[in-house]
């Protein structure tokens, strides 16, 4: 039981070298608030279950093959693959998430299916173009490592790699693009909707 006070990156550390009940001991601590997003996501538990066990399976994969490098941060990192196979789901289904507005712009919300009319087509090219030519008024850098992320999908470490940048560096990037995206769809009064 002493292994429910030690600190997750101990914990990976330890699954790492073989001690296998410290991935059980991860995920029991975990379980909850990452099927919860999922499931706040897909609104369908059987889904739900299918999507956290190949989020663990994903994670025990990257774990067994020495790529896992997010220096302690180990619950955002599994969110991070739990949100990328809930938009694989809907890809596949090609249905697109319910995102709720929270205030923060979020690049999903301005996708939807593709069961659309024409003039909802349109709209939607019109949408998807406009969002481009703002990518385009970012700073080089920022503009760079949003198109790989969120066009490419690329993870923060591939980023890393191809841009000779820290993973760090590379999530403050993304996240100063957001930031000025936001700013100018809000000083522009900009409608990103469909």
């Amino acid at each position: 039981m002493k292994n429910y006070t030690l600190s997750d990156a101990v914990l990976v550390n330890n699954y790492i070298k073989g001690e296998e009940c410290a991935l059980s001991v991860l995920i029991e601590r975990h379980k909850q608030r990452i099927y919860s997003f999922i499931y706040s996501k897909v609104f369908d538990r059987d889904v739900s279950e299918d999507i956290f066990q190949d989020t663990f399976i994903k994670v025990i994969r990257t774990l067994k093959n020495g790529k896992y490098n997010e220096e302690g941060k180990f619950l955002p990192w599994v969110m991070r693959i739990a949100h990328n196979l809930v938009i694989d789901h809907f890809r596949k289904g090609n249905r697109m998430p319910k995102f709720e507005d929270n205030g923060e712009f979020s690049i999903f919300s301005v996708i939807s299916d593709g069961d659309l009319n024409a003039e909802k087509r349109i709209i939607k090219d019109q949408v998807e173009e406009d969002l481009r030519n703002l990518i385009q008024e970012l700073p080089e850098d920022q503009k760079e490592v949003l198109i790989m992320r969120m066009y490419k999908d690329m993870s923060f470490k591939e980023i890393s790699d191809k841009t000779g940048v820290s993973i760090n560096t590379a999530l403050g990037r993304m996240r100063y693009a957001l930031i000025n995206l936001r700013k100018v769809i809000e000083k522009n009064n900009i409608v990103l909707t469909n």
